[in-house]
């Protein structure tokens, strides 16, 4: 009991000390050991580093999860050293909502065999999005978090430390100073000596922590590419889907390959045409006008939904109308030939109720 209030006592007078030395300075009325200008640049660098690796950590954080609630949900599971419950994506759901309409409304019609369709890409894209999710928290979220939570404690950890060192080893200059009788000044340049012996070990320690930042650095820009290339091949991936899935509406050109984008290749910019751009492949492509009505006949067909035509070859349709149709060899199974009038253009079968 004796020890612990001993001990109590020498640390109050030391945290006094410091306290006291510490206002001195603010005041301007001490002396302040200054660190050199190489030191001072590590310790910039490093709070440069701690500062936007916090930024940046927290804001991919809100792009990967925007919803708040399932962030703190995360946090939680995390605290409680348990694992998190898997959590279905946004598109994962409405693409189980697509298909359980179409189930409603029949798989037979045209609006529920087009909700099968957009529903299976739906719950591909979300599953897209689960492997994108887990492969950026492994690759540039976490990494980002240790070095928040273990690295730069340690370094703030030794750094309070040294300023603690520097501290007492100012009021040690100072009462060698003040001193007057020669045993106390003796006295006082034993503790002087004693004072720079362990800020100088601190500030070796210190200034050996501060200059692994480059090693950090090396290692953050490591994880950046992975999390770029985990990006890209999500979106590569989106984008052949979406482009299946127009093929499968009718909405994209028969003689564009969706194959022609590899994800291996995700930086090229052909890759990322707009949806209803030209196709290379045009020029390939039926002549409408230079079609003709096959001997097997024609049939009539009645529009179900409005539909605008998307370029020159295609007819736009207005619902309830009746038209004339036939198929040409060649053709996308996915669309017909339609004329009304002297108009004549490619007609989307979903659009259409054949008659007999």
């Amino acid at each position: 009991m004796d020890f612990n209030v001993r001990k109590l006592a020498t640390d109050a007078g030391i945290f006094f000390s410091r306290a006291v030395q510490f206002t001195e300075e603010k005041l301007g009325q001490a002396e302040k050991t200054e660190l050199d200008a190489h030191f001072e640049n590590l310790l910039s660098r490093a709070d440069c580093t701690k500062n936007w690796t916090e930024k940046i950590y927290r804001q991919t954080e809100v792009v990967l999860q925007p919803n708040p609630g399932a962030r703190i949900e995360e946090f939680l599971y995390e605290k409680l050293d348990r694992k998190v419950p898997p959590r279905p994506t946004n598109g994962e759901i409405l693409g189980q909502f697509m298909l359980e309409a179409a189930k409603e409304f029949g798989s037979g019609t045209p609006y529920g065999s087009t909700l099968i369709k957009v529903g299976d890409c739906q719950r591909r894209l979300g599953g897209a999005e689960r492997e994108f999710l887990q492969t950026s928290s492994i690759s540039f979220l976490i990494p980002l978090r240790n070095f928040l939570e273990g690295d730069w404690r340690t370094i703030s950890r030794e750094r309070k430390l040294l300023e603690n060192r520097r501290l007492d080893l100012d009021a040690c200059k100072a009462r060698v100073k003040k001193a007057k009788a020669a045993e106390t000044k003796a006295a006082a340049e034993h503790e002087l000596r004693v004072a720079q012996t362990e800020f100088d070990r601190q500030a070796e320690v210190t200034r050996l922590l501060l200059e692994g930042i480059s090693s950090t650095h090396v290692n953050h820009l490591r994880c950046l590419c992975e999390f770029v290339e985990a990006q890209a091949m999500y979106y590569s991936q989106c984008h052949k889907y979406m482009l299946e899935l127009q093929r499968e509406l009718g909405r994209c050109p028969d003689s564009l390959d969706v194959n022609c984008h590899p994800a291996s290749s995700p930086t090229d910019p052909s890759a990322f045409l707009p949806l209803n751009s030209p196709s290379p492949l045009e020029t390939d492509a039926l002549q409408i006008e230079e079609v003709q009505p096959p001997a097997s006949g024609t049939r009539k067909a009645k529009v179900l939904y409005d539909y605008d035509a998307a370029d020159s070859s295609e007819l736009s349709l207005r619902a309830d109308e009746l038209i004339t149709v036939y198929t040409v060899p060649g053709m996308d199974s996915d669309w017909l030939i339609g004329e009304r009038g002297n108009q004549k253009g490619k007609v989307p079968v979903t659009y259409l109720e054949l008659l007999s």
